[in-house]
């Protein structure tokens, strides 16, 4: 079955099975390697993509759900160099440490500010469910309270 999809912009047809995960089409059969192989069950977050701009779980989504749709992986989070504002706050507040998660974690969090342009903290911590070994989950708030474009922290 051929698969249609665009990623980061640019439209593929991908010969594979439809059963495929939508991770291992971006990486093995594209090539973009940035998307991340954590658990193979959706648990940690490692491998979130964008599809049709909702942050997905891509290890256990199979790429047929993404047939006709857009995808965009990190490396299309900042088209023509320019950071997003998410990557932007990761470096001002120093988020990452081994950094393994991070693009996970980046594309949870764009696609948490595209639906909750100022999230509370609970909101964050609903809609930010990546796993992060290193354990940097205070810079990750501050860093998305920064993105979000926050004057303060809001708390509930």
């Amino acid at each position: 079955m051929a698969i249609m999809m665009t990623v980061n912009g640019e439209a593929h047809t991908l010969d594979v099975e439809p059963e495929m995960p939508l991770l291992w089409a971006i990486r093995e059969t594209l090539g973009l390697t940035g998307t991340k192989f954590g658990c193979g069950i959706s648990a940690c977050g490692a491998c979130t993509v964008h599809l049709d701009g909702r942050a997905v779980r891509s290890c256990t989504l199979p790429v047929s759900a993404a047939n006709g749709k857009n995808v965009t992986t990190i490396e299309g989070l900042a088209p023509n160099g320019a950071l997003h504002r998410v990557q932007q706050a990761w470096i001002k507040h120093q988020v990452p440490q081994c950094g393994y998660c991070q693009p996970g974690v980046i594309m949870a969090v764009a696609g948490l500010l595209a639906q909750i342009p100022n999230p509370t903290d609970s909101e964050i911590d609903a809609g930010v469910t990546n796993i992060c070994r290193c354990g940097t989950f205070a810079r990750m708030r501050a860093a998305i309270h920064e993105a979000a474009g926050a004057s303060e922290v809001t708390h509930d």
